[in-house]
């Protein structure tokens, strides 16, 4: 563990700015939510309303939790927003181990750490010491938003803590997929299908008999039932899985050699395919494993929405307070509904955007942009598939959000033509999302080392407007920053092509000026 001190300091300076946002992130989620739900249910009325209407309701309980939870108005904020909160800093931990273990090993930064006075396992204990200290405070934000908007103080603080055990899971089990794999990308996926996985396992075992939720990190979590039983018994188990990885992390670090995994990658084909032989084909090869997944992601979240809307009606008339935050109000539930569904899921396709577009970055400071810049691939076509990919993947994605919501709520009512109609609905953001696209494009042409920076703020910007802004009450003027404030919100509203043309062309926009400040300044820096 030599230089353990040292190199924890060195962690946590580079991740002074990232850190803070995703602290920040589950901070709000709780807060907005605590503060939302103790003014929708503030009475043992609303609450019990909540419960006729939610219990037996299968989609509602996959999607958040336990009804048990629904006792008191403490509960009923965990019910739900614990699930989500938990995947928020699972993702943190995930990445705040991976970034300093697998992806230093990849980009050669570990080798030079290394080369002075440090210990062989000191770069993964300090990785993991800096995401305990980061679920640590996780912990302490979540209890604070907590505890700050009137809920009692015992809960709160179970609240909190099991959050961070959620946390400390997927740090550790980060820590044994570093060793396993020999590139960041196949860890952060093996993860990330775990993490899909505990919410699967969770949902099952809630709808079902409840055992498949013990084998859920998740779940574990949940059934502390925190203002409800107040149970801490259930954290041991995290803590005593988060040990066990832990221990087989360090044992299989002693087991492979540097900047290698335990599972060899699979030889590729001796020629490359034809595809291959333009940027575009090379662009569309490195994203369509992420396009698959956000996809496929986004399909499951539009099949969870869709199969609620058949009793949204029924939901708004037992607690009649919701209809304030649907963007219809309670004159059409269930096309407030799912227009607000539709914004909901287009929010989410801008972070793919960004995350596509950022690719390109990914590239240049790893060093694999300039070989191929050397023949004779200009920089607007290099960064012109990069964008292709992204635009043409949003397009994907969102098709296939409104897909699975449209097949959902079709079913549910018996009527095919949801489909085709949730499928345009989706669409619709699509001028939106890549206007958020070109914002990152913008920050690679002349912010590069702030451009990620930028377009996350960006992204979190439009999601509070769309989301929080009459709970916050921000001024009009701020509101119209946002383009998704001038997509039509069909189908409440009638389709407006002049609005989408305008933001269309502001994305074009900006791409293009992020592709002018690209060619004036040099690649990696």
């Amino acid at each position: 563990m030599t230089g353990l001190g040292g190199l924890l300091r060195f962690m946590l300076r580079r991740e002074r700015l990232a850190l803070p946002w995703w602290l920040l992130g589950a901070t709000l989620l709780v807060l907005v939510q605590s503060t939302q739900s103790q003014g929708l249910y503030g009475t043992p009325e609303d609450l019990a309303s909540l419960r006729r209407t939610i219990g037996g309701n299968t989609a509602v309980i996959a999607m958040s939790g336990p009804t048990r939870l629904l006792e008191n108005i403490g509960g009923e904020v965990v019910f739900e927003i614990l699930a989500y909160v938990s995947i928020v800093v699972a993702m943190m931990s995930m990445f705040l181990v991976g970034r300093h273990t697998r992806a230093d090993e990849e980009s050669g930064r570990a080798e030079l750490v290394r080369s002075a006075r440090l210990g062989r396992h000191a770069t993964l204990a300090a990785a993991l010491v800096l995401a305990g200290l980061a679920n640590l405070a996780v912990g302490a934000l979540v209890f604070a938003a907590a505890a700050g908007t009137g809920l009692p103080v015992s809960g709160s603080l179970l609240f909190g803590a099991a959050t961070a055990a959620v946390g400390g899971v997927f740090a550790a089990l980060t820590a044994v997929a570093v060793q396993v794999f020999e590139n960041a990308r196949a860890a952060y996926g093996a993860v990330a299908l775990a993490i899909g996985a505990a919410f699967v396992l969770r949902a099952a075992g809630d709808i079902g008999n409840g055992a498949l939720s013990w084998v859920s990190p998740i779940g574990w979590a949940q059934r502390t039932f925190p203002y409800v039983d107040n149970r801490w018994w259930p954290l041991a188990v995290p803590v005593a899985v988060a040990a066990a990885l832990v221990v087989a992390a360090m044992a299989l670090l002693a087991r492979r050699d540097f900047a290698a995994g335990l599972v060899r990658p699979r030889p590729g084909r001796a020629t490359a395919s034809a595809a291959l032989g333009s940027s575009l084909g090379l662009a569309w090869r490195l994203q369509r494993g992420a396009l698959a997944g956000w996809a496929a992601g986004l399909f499951l979240l539009g099949v969870a929405y869709g199969s609620i809307g058949n009793s949204i009606e029924q939901y708004v008339a037992d607690n009649p307070a919701v209809a304030e935050y649907l963007p219809g109000g309670a004159a059409d539930v269930v096309d407030s509904y799912l227009a607000f569904t539709a914004l909901t899921l287009a929010l989410i396709v801008s972070a793919y955007g960004v995350v596509t577009a950022l690719r390109a970055r990914s590239e240049e400071t790893s060093g694999r942009a300039e070989p191929l810049l050397a023949t004779a691939t200009s920089r607007a076509g290099w960064l012109g598939s990069h964008l292709v990919v992204a635009a043409g993947g949003a397009a994907s994605v969102l098709a296939a959000a409104g897909l699975g919501e449209g097949l959902a709520y079709g079913l549910a009512t018996s009527d095919a033509g949801q489909v085709p109609r949730m499928v345009g609905v989706s669409l619709g953001y699509l001028p939106a999302v890549l206007l958020v696209t070109a914002v990152a494009v913008l920050g690679l042409g002349w912010l590069p080392r702030a451009a990620a920076a930028l377009a996350w703020v960006a992204v979190a910007y439009c999601a509070v407007i769309a989301l929080f802004a009459d709970s916050f009450d921000i001024p009009g003027w701020l509101r119209r920053g946002s383009p998704f404030a001038h997509t039509p919100e069909v189908p409440i509203d009638d389709w407006t092509v002049a609005p989408l043309v305008v933001i269309g062309l502001l994305a074009v926009a900006l791409a293009a000026g992020g592709y002018a400040g690209l060619r004036r300044r040099d690649l990696g820096y």
